[in-house]
C-alpha cells in the first residue's frame, strides 16, 4: 500500500511539474490573455509562440540561460527559467509602445531581433485591429497612420508607400507573393480580398526588399500573417473561437464573423469565415461641393436616364458584399516538425468604379451608364513545412508550396448605347520557396533561398447587344501569357562588435514571359502574333545597425530594387484616358531602384521614444505610358474613337525622397501620446523631358493617438490628417482628371488638405464578451485621399461585439 501512494505521490508531483512548466502570460492592466507572445531564448535557440489563451509550453526551456518575451505594443521582459518558475510560470506584460527592441518577420522570412535589422519596419498587431475595427485590409494598413490608401470606389483600397504604388509595392500572404502577372500600374483594388478578421500581425518594410522578395519591392513590402491553428498543450482537445458582430452607420455596414479552432496533441483545424455586407457610402456635411453625387444614371424601360440624386451626400452606386473563407490544418509530429495547409478564398459582388461614373461629355450627361468590377475572387492553397534542428546547412528550413486562382472582370457601356464590353481576366499563380537560416556565434547568420514563381494568364472579351441579347467576340484586355521567375538568395548577417551589426545580401532571378497575341490580331493590326522574352537580374544591399547603448539604435542601408516587365506592362490593351489607347510593347527591360537610408531610434527615461528616417530613391529606366505609334500610326480607332496611341516603355527617370518621424510618449502608467508623420517628394521625367511631381508621391500624412488603459477599458482618441496639393503641385496626369478633384478660384482641379478626429473604445465586458464602440470622422468632414476616386465616409458610427469561448 506504501508503495501504491508513493507511486501515485510521485506521478501527481511530475504530472504538476509538468503543467507548471506552462507559462502564461496576460495583459497586466485587462487581465486579459496575450496571444502571438514570443517567448525565445538564444542559448540554446529556442522559439514559441503563446496560443489564445497566452499558454505555451516552455519545458524545452529549462536549461536556457536567458528567456525573453516580447509582443508589439508591450515591454519585452527576460527571466531565468528558475525566476519563471518561483512566480508560478505566470507572467504579466506591461502595454508599452517606447521599447526598442521588438521582432520582426517580414525582414528576412524568419524572426529576428528588430534591432538586427536595418531597414525601418513597422508592425500592426491583432489587438490594434480589434480596437480600430477596419473594414478592409486596406483600412487596416491606412489606419496604422504609416501607409496612405487611394480609393478609386468603396470596394478599393491602393496603398502608397515612399512615393511608389501598385506593381512597385510586394504583398504577400503567409509568406506567399500576392502580386500577379498583371498587376498594373495604375491604381489596384486586390488588398480587399484578405480578411482582416484572421490577420494575426501587419508588417509593413519601407524601401527595396528585392533581396528577400524579388520584383516589384521597389516601395516597400506588406506581409499579412494570418491565425493558425493552435495545438493543445495537454491530452484534452481543446475547443476555442469568437464570434463578431459590427455595424456601421456611414454605409450601413453588416457583418459577421466567426472562428473555430479545435485542436489536439499533434493535429489542430482553424476555421474562420466571415460576411462583409456595405451599402451604398455616405459622405460628410463640411467640404466642397464640387464631391456631392447631384445626379446618377440609371436604366428604365430600356432607356438610360438621368435620376435627380435625393441626398447627394449618399454615392451611388457604391455598396457591395463580400465573404471569406479560411480553413487550415496543423500536423506537428514532433518538437522538430511543423506542418501546414491553408485554404483561403474570397469573393465580392459587383462593384461600381465610382470615379470612370463622375467623367461626364461637354453636355452634362455621363461617359458611361455603366461601369462595374466583376465579382473579384481569389483562392489560394498553400502547404508549408518547417523543420528545426541543429545540421550543417541550417538551424530552420521552411518549404513552402501555393497555387493561387484570381479572377477580376470589366463590365461597362456607354450613355446611350446598346452595346456592353466584358472582359475577363483569369490568372492562375504557382509558386515554391524553399528557406533558410543558420545562425553562428554572437548572432551572425546566414538568411538563403530559393524562388520558383509560374503565372498563367487567360483573358477573353466579348460585347453585348442588351437591346438584342446577342453576344459576340470581343478583344481582350491581354494576351493569353506565361510569366515565369526562378531566384536565388542569401542574406548575412556579421557582428562586427557587441554595438555594430553589418548586413549584406544579393538576389539573382531569371525571368521568362511568353505572350500569344493571335486573338487579338482580328481587332488590332499588331505586326507580331507572339512574343517570346528572357532576361535576368542581379540586386543587392548593405546595412548597418548600430547600438551605442540600450537606448539607441542608428541604421544606415543601401539598397536596390527592381521590377521585371509583366503581362500588363507587355500585353494590355486599354483605354488609358479618353481619347487614347494603349497597346503592347514586348521590347522592355526592368527598371531599377538605388535607395538610400539613415535612421535614428531613441529612448529617453523609458518613457519617450523618438524615431526619424531620411531615404532617397532614384527609380532608372522607369516602365511609364508614352506615346508610342502602331504599324507607323500614331492614331488608331478603338471602341469607335479616334484614339492615341500609348504602351509602356522605359522611357523615365523619377526621384522620391522624404522623411518618417516618430514620437511616444508615457504620460502615466495608463496613458500613452503617439504622434508620426510623413512627408514625400517625388519627381519623374516626362517625354519632353521637363520634370512632373509623381503621380504616387501623397501629400504629406499623419496620425495622432491619445490612448487610455484601465482593467477593463480600452480608449483612444486620435486624429488623422494630410496635406493637400495645389494644382501646381499635381502631377500632370492628374490634371486631366478634374472630377475626382476639388475646383480652384481659377476653374482647375487641386485636392485640398483634410483631417479626421475619433475615437475608439474597447471594454471587456467579462473574459468572454467585448465591445468596441466609436465613432470616426467626428466633425463631419467632406473629403476625398489624394487621387482617390470616391469621397471618404462622414460622420461614422461603429459597433461591435466579440464573443470568445
Amino acid at each position: 500500500m506504501k508503495k501504491i501512494i508513493s507511486v501515485l505521490i510521485i506521478t501527481l508531483g511530475v504530472t504538476a511539474t509538468l503543467l507548471a512548466q506552462r507559462l502564461t502570460v496576460t495583459d497586466a492592466f485587462t487581465g486579459e490573455p496575450v496571444e502571438r507572445a514570443t517567448i525565445s531564448s538564444r542559448e540554446p535557440r529556442l522559439f514559441t509562440y503563446t496560443n489564445m489563451r497566452g499558454q505555451a509550453e516552455i519545458k524545452d526551456f529549462a536549461s536556457a540561460l536567458q528567456i525573453e518575451i516580447r509582443l508589439i505594443g508591450y515591454e519585452p521582459q527576460i527571466f531565468t527559467f528558475e525566476q519563471l518558475r518561483n512566480q508560478g510560470f505566470k507572467v504579466l506584460l506591461r502595454p508599452s509602445n517606447v521599447s526598442l527592441d521588438q521582432v520582426t518577420v517580414s525582414a528576412s522570412r524568419f524572426v529576428e531581433r528588430s534591432l538586427n535589422v536595418p531597414q525601418r519596419t513597422v508592425s500592426v498587431a491583432q489587438k490594434d485591429i480589434m480596437l480600430l475595427q477596419p473594414q478592409t485590409a486596406a483600412d487596416l494598413l491606412g489606419q496604422s497612420g504609416e501607409v496612405f490608401i487611394q480609393k478609386s470606389q468603396q470596394a478599393g483600397g491602393s496603398p502608397m508607400i515612399r512615393g511608389f504604388a501598385t506593381n512597385r509595392l510586394m504583398y504577400t500572404v503567409d509568406g506567399v507573393r500576392f502580386n500577379t502577372a498583371i498587376f498594373r500600374g495604375g491604381n489596384i483594388q486586390n488588398v480587399i480580398n484578405l480578411d482582416p478578421f484572421v490577420v494575426e500581425q501587419a508588417e509593413v518594410i519601407f524601401g527595396p526588399g528585392s533581396i528577400i522578395y524579388g520584383s516589384d519591392a521597389i516601395g516597400g513590402v506588406m506581409t499579412f500573417h494570418t491565425q493558425n491553428p493552435e495545438l493543445s498543450l495537454d491530452d484534452e482537445v481543446m475547443v476555442s473561437g469568437k464570434v463578431i458582430g459590427r455595424y456601421s452607420s456611414a454605409n450601413q455596414e453588416n457583418t459577421g464573423h466567426l472562428t473555430l479552432n479545435v485542436g489536439g496533441k499533434t493535429f489542430a483545424s482553424l476555421t474562420a469565415i466571415s460576411y462583409f455586407r456595405f451599402d451604398d457610402l455616405r459622405m460628410g456635411s463640411h467640404g466642397p461641393d464640387e464631391y456631392l453625387r447631384r445626379i446618377y444614371a440609371t436604366r428604365i424601360d430600356s432607356t438610360d436616364r438621368i435620376l435627380y440624386n435625393p441626398d447627394p451626400r449618399v454615392q451611388v452606386p457604391s455598396g457591395y458584399d463580400q465573404y471569406n473563407i479560411l480553413q487550415k490544418l496543423r500536423y506537428r509530429p514532433s518538437h522538430k516538425w511543423d506542418i501546414r495547409y491553408g485554404f483561403h478564398y474570397s469573393e465580392t459582388s459587383s462593384y461600381s468604379r465610382y470615379d470612370r461614373l463622375h467623367r461626364y461629355r461637354a453636355n452634362g450627361l455621363p461617359n458611361s451608364a455603366e461601369w462595374n468590377y466583376g465579382p473579384q475572387i481569389w483562392m489560394m492553397n498553400h502547404l508549408a513545412a518547417t523543420h528545426h534542428g541543429q545540421t550543417v546547412f541550417y538551424d530552420q528550413m521552411t518549404l513552402s508550396l501555393a497555387t493561387q486562382f484570381f479572377e477580376e472582370s470589366r463590365i461597362d457601356r456607354s450613355f446611350g448605347q446598346n452595346r456592353r464590353r466584358n472582359r475577363v481576366e483569369r490568372v492562375m499563380a504557382h509558386s515554391a520557396n524553399a528557406d533558410f537560416v543558420k545562425r553562428f556565434q554572437e548572432e551572425n547568420a546566414l538568411y538563403y533561398g530559393l524562388e520558383y514563381v509560374w503565372n498563367e494568364v487567360h483573358s477573353t472579351g466579348t460585347d453585348t447587344r442588351i437591346n438584342t441579347g446577342v453576344t459576340e467576340p470581343a478583344s481582350s484586355r491581354y494576351p493569353n501569357a506565361d510569366w515565369l521567375t526562378y531566384a536565388a538568395y542569401a542574406k548575412y548577417q556579421h557582428r562586427l562588435s557587441d554595438k555594430l551589426l553589418l548586413e549584406v545580401g544579393s538576389r539573382f532571378t531569371a525571368f521568362e514571359v511568353s505572350a500569344d497575341f493571335r486573338p487579338n490580331l482580328d481587332f488590332f493590326p499588331f505586326p507580331f502574333e507572339q512574343e517570346n522574352l528572357s532576361f535576368s537580374n542581379v540586386v543587392g544591399n548593405l546595412g548597418l545597425a548600430y547600438n551605442p547603448d540600450s537606448k539607441t539604435k542608428i541604421s544606415a542601408l543601401v539598397s536596390t530594387g527592381f521590377r521585371a516587365p509583366n503581362v500588363d506592362d507587355i500585353g494590355k490593351v486599354f483605354d488609358s484616358e479618353p481619347g487614347s489607347v494603349t497597346v503592347p510593347n514586348p521590347d522592355l527591360k526592368s527598371e531599377y531602384a538605388y535607395n538610400g537610408e539613415l535612421s535614428v531610434i531613441r529612448t529617453f527615461s523609458d518613457r519617450v521614444k523618438t524615431s526619424i528616417t531620411g531615404y532617397y530613391t532614384f527609380l532608372n529606366n522607369a516602365l511609364v505610358r508614352r506615346n508610342f505609334t502602331l504599324n507607323g500610326q500614331d492614331s488608331i480607332f478603338y471602341d469607335g474613337q479616334l484614339s492615341r496611341v500609348q504602351a509602356i516603355q522605359n522611357a523615365a527617370q523619377a526621384t522620391v525622397w522624404g522623411v518618417q518621424a516618430l514620437v511616444e510618449l508615457e504620460l502615466g502608467k495608463r496613458v500613452t501620446f503617439s504622434t508620426q508623420a510623413n512627408y514625400q517628394k517625388g519627381e519623374e521625367e516626362m517625354d519632353d523631358g521637363s520634370v512632373s511631381p509623381s503621380r504616387h508621391a501623397a501629400p504629406w500624412f499623419g496620425v495622432s493617438r491619445l490612448t487610455f488603459r484601465a482593467s477593463r477599458l480600452n480608449f483612444q482618441v486620435y486624429a488623422m490628417y494630410s496635406g493637400g496639393f495645389t494644382f501646381d503641385m499635381l502631377n500632370v496626369e492628374e490634371r486631366g482628371k478634374p472630377e475626382i478633384y476639388a475646383i480652384d478660384p481659377l476653374g482647375r482641379p487641386y485636392s485640398p488638405g483634410w483631417y479626421t478626429l475619433n475615437f475608439k473604445s474597447n471594454y471587456q465586458l467579462n473574459g468572454q464578451v467585448g465591445i468596441t464602440a466609436g465613432l470616426e470622422n467626428i466633425t463631419d468632414q467632406r473629403y476625398r485621399p489624394y487621387s482617390s476616386g470616391i469621397v471618404a465616409p462622414g460622420r461614422n458610427f461603429v459597433f461591435a461585439v466579440r464573443v470568445s469561448f
